[in-house]
């Protein structure tokens, strides 16, 4: 891997006295999609988190453009100690003079002992498998699902696909590209599908680009507002029923958390609502009887299964009470740490927490490189 800026890592064992056994952490935040700033937030908080007595940590940001650079800000803060850090890291504004710019190919270059990557970047480029691809042929273990299983989950078009044939229900949806939408597209969408319907963006999370369309003119214009950040959208039919979410942990045996329920503040659980001002109501664990919750935990690891995903993901439900019951909604295979993120939130109700989450993942990604060696190490 890249190394610490000069003198870091040595001032951050130095300091606490530790025999430096530890893993490498190392931890790439920010990127080039529209959900840079949720990364760098999400990536302070765990930096924050991070038991420096396990793991020497080097964070390295990824800017708006491309660059990527050790963030000697945020080492010269965790050398302080973790109450140092701010609550937002940024890769542009605290990067190390320009001789500390690298490579993609440098962060791939393994160090002595023990490597860990936590690639805590969100959409395109990033949690789409691009970065994961990248990772593989460094031969360096990372956090989180691999190549197939992002693509597959940032595609919401193909994971509709993949749930359709694993039986998983959904909800309705048309999925375009776009040189297959014409003047004719919103009338016909809306035919099909009915109104409201909500129309995403198929690459891209954190509600990024999605709008809720109550007539076929608003389709219209949440057409070309999807289209603006994808080439594929997807058109779906608006759920009257409950937000549920549940949080998946692990590899081949993977177990689900408690179930955590989202009352929007917004007409529906928009960007704003989910990182800025925090309006909506997380209930954990969700008021649902026994059976029911058993009912989407089992339909969270079918979808996790299915989708080829490991290390961590949150899959997202609609509850249509008295119709159809728990509708996947999507799959998370990055999902945020943020204070107000309900990944973290459903395993601390789960008995598990943030540090000890995130020692979890690190086991997680050795597992799974190990048994990936063994399969192809010949």
């Amino acid at each position: 891997m890249a190394a610490a800026a000069p003198g870091s890592e040595n001032a951050q064992s130095d300091a606490a006295g530790i025999d430096d056994t530890r893993v490498n952490l190392i931890v790439l935040f920010g990127g080039q999609s529209a959900e840079h700033d949720v990364s760098c937030t999400t990536a302070a908080h765990v930096l924050k988190a991070a038991d420096p007595q396990k793991y020497r940590i080097t964070p390295i940001g990824i800017s708006r453009d491309g660059t990527w650079a050790v963030a000697g800000g945020a080492l010269l803060a965790l050398a302080e100690g973790s109450h140092a850090l701010p609550g937002r890291l940024d890769p542009a504004g605290d990067a190390l003079a320009p001789t500390a710019a690298i490579s993609p190919a440098a962060a791939g270059r393994p160090a002595t002992g023990r490597t860990v990557v936590v690639p805590l970047l969100h959409g395109p480029l990033g949690e789409d498998g691009t970065v994961q691809g990248m990772l593989e042929l460094a031969n360096v273990p990372y956090v989180g699902t691999g190549v197939l299983g992002s693509a597959l989950a940032m595609d919401k078009a193909m994971a509709k696909q993949v749930a359709a044939a694993n039986g998983i229900p959904q909800a309705r949806y048309v999925a375009l590209r776009a040189h297959e939408v014409g003047p004719a597209t919103p009338a016909r969408v809306v035919e099909e599908l009915g109104l409201p319907v909500f129309v995403k963006p198929a690459n891209m999370g954190s509600s990024v680009g999605v709008t809720k369309a109550k007539t076929v003119e608003a389709v219209r214009d949440a057409i070309g507002i999807a289209l603006s950040y994808d080439e594929w959208i997807v058109v779906e039919e608006a759920i009257t029923g409950r937000e549920i979410e549940v949080a998946v942990l692990g590899n081949l045996d993977p177990r689900a958390s408690v179930p955590g329920e989202i009352v929007p503040g917004a007409e529906f659980y928009d960007y704003a609502d989910k990182y800025v001002e925090d309006g909506s109501q997380a209930l954990v664990p969700a008021p649902l009887t026994p059976a029911q919750t058993a009912e989407v935990q089992a339909l969270a690891l079918q979808s996790f299964t299915a989708l080829r995903c490991e290390g961590l993901s949150r899959v997202d439900f609609f509850f249509e009470e008295g119709g159809r019951g728990f509708l996947l909604n999507e799959i998370n295979t990055m999902p945020g740490f943020t204070p107000i993120s309900m990944y973290p939130k459903l395993w601390i109700a789960s008995g598990i927490s943030y540090s000890d989450l995130i020692d979890e993942l690190v086991r997680l990604a050795l597992e799974r490189h190990a048994r990936q060696r063994r399969n192809t190490d010949h």
